[in-house]
């Protein structure tokens, strides 16, 4: 072992003479992990190819999954401007990390990349290498893209808010991957990436926002709030446990289902979890109790997308959250907290889903939609709960407008 920036190294890591330069075989995981791992080595992959016989998608676990922990002795301690999180705004796994990240004010202590939303090939000059997945901005060459397959577009290669690689020059996520020595294959958002080591940290968005939700109070802005209480901890496990499934990935088992089997599975259980959901929160201001939440988070930014993109894309069209006053209401409550609303940009997410996946959508045609994020702006009604907000206020200059002519049902 090495010592390096305070921090011990495995001799396995060794940087080269060039900083920029990986040696490393993998990053250190639990050896369950490491198993799965060397059994699998079909190449790079998307979601998309994670199928079971029967027809259905079966989501493969993250395999990036080390803490940063305050305990002595951690390979990742907490650290001012140490980490980075590469990120989609598209990816609801990532606007998990990056709603946490506000919420805790955590803006000045780990720094963000924002990657383009619209996937493209990243190995364009190897015609043997099929995959596509998310790439960094171009600022200078001013190139217009199409989709994957060539078609759709024009896309610019370059919005003002999305960034080149700051540090290696990496034209695509998985760069950053291979530089770190992935052997897994599947090149996703978020990535929360140490500088220090020069490594990637964690892929897996349930563990990186409890570890910016409690790692690094010292450096935040609100430490007080805290998105993992004790007394709630077991509510929220509960929650989490039926809403990821038939949810946050239930929209994905709709929309990826390749045969009416396993479409109908999927959808009957999404329904079900929809109505629970409402049904929960009408007599609850929030899905795990009378404080807002991690389970929030990962709820609200699949409920976000809802509307916009799964009922059309996903086919989830059983149900709509501009339909729930209850689940309307709800989304109006988190976005407009303070910092949440400049987490979301929805033309990014509809640009995404809609213009990546070739096989779904061949001409990357975009539907107009119902201007969800403009009903989120409108005044919500869960202060009739007398329910706690928490310590997430709204300041005055972010308080919602009185309603606009147009009512919420004209503008679905």
């Amino acid at each position: 072992m090495l010592h390096r920036f305070g921090l011990l190294i495995s001799a396995s890591r060794i940087i080269t003479s060039n900083p920029f330069q990986f040696k490393s075989a993998h990053a250190k995981l639990p050896s369950t992990t490491m198993t799965r791992l060397n059994a699998t080595k079909s190449g790079a992959r998307t979601a998309l190819d994670e199928m079971s016989p029967d027809g259905s998608f079966k989501r493969v676990d993250a395999a990036w999954r080390n803490k940063i922990s305050k305990e002595p002795g951690s390979m990742f301690p907490p650290d001012k401007n140490r980490y980075h999180l590469y990120v989609a705004y598209a990816c609801p796994w990532a606007h998990r990390t990056l709603m946490t990240r506000a919420i805790k004010g955590l803006e000045d202590v780990i720094s963000v990349t924002v990657v383009m939303p619209v996937w493209q090939k990243t190995k364009p000059d190897d015609p043997n290498d099929s995959h596509n997945g998310w790439i960094f901005a171009d600022k200078t060459s001013g190139k217009v893209l199409k989709n994957p397959a060539g078609l759709g577009g024009p896309f610019p290669s370059s919005y003002p808010q999305n960034e080149e690689d700051p540090f290696y020059n990496a034209k695509s996520i998985r760069e950053i991957y291979e530089m770190a020595g992935d052997k897994d294959g599947k090149y996703t958002v978020p990535i929360l990436f140490d500088k220090w080591s020069q490594t990637i940290v964690s892929n897996e968005s349930s563990e990186i926002i409890q570890m910016l939700n409690s790692e690094f109070d010292e450096y935040a802005t609100s430490p007080d709030i805290d998105l993992e209480p004790k007394d709630l901890r077991e509510a929220m496990q509960s929650v989490d446990s039926w809403i990821y499934p038939n949810l946050n990935n239930g929209v994905y088992r709709c929309g990826f289902a390749q045969t009416q089997e396993a479409y109908d599975v999927a959808i009957d259980e999404l329904t079900a979890a929809f109505d629970r959901v409402e049904d929960i929160l009408s007599r609850q201001r929030f899905i795990a109790g009378d404080q807002f939440t991690l389970s929030d988070i990962r709820l609200f930014v699949t409920l976000l997308r809802f509307d916009e993109v799964y009922v059309v894309y996903f086919k989830t069209n059983t149900r709509s959250v501009a339909n729930s006053s209850v689940l309307l209401n709800y989304c109006r409550d988190i976005y407009q907290m303070t910092r949440v609303a400049e987490t979301v940009d929805m033309h990014q997410i509809k640009e995404h889903y809609f213009c990546s996946h070739p096989d779904l959508n061949k001409l990357s045609i975009v539907p107009r939609g119902p201007n969800f994020e403009r009903m989120l702006k409108e005044r919500h009604n869960r202060d009739d709960l007398g329910i706690k907000r928490t310590k997430i206020s709204v300041s005055d200059d972010e308080k919602s407008p009185p309603p606009s002519e147009a009512s919420v049902l004209s503008s679905i």
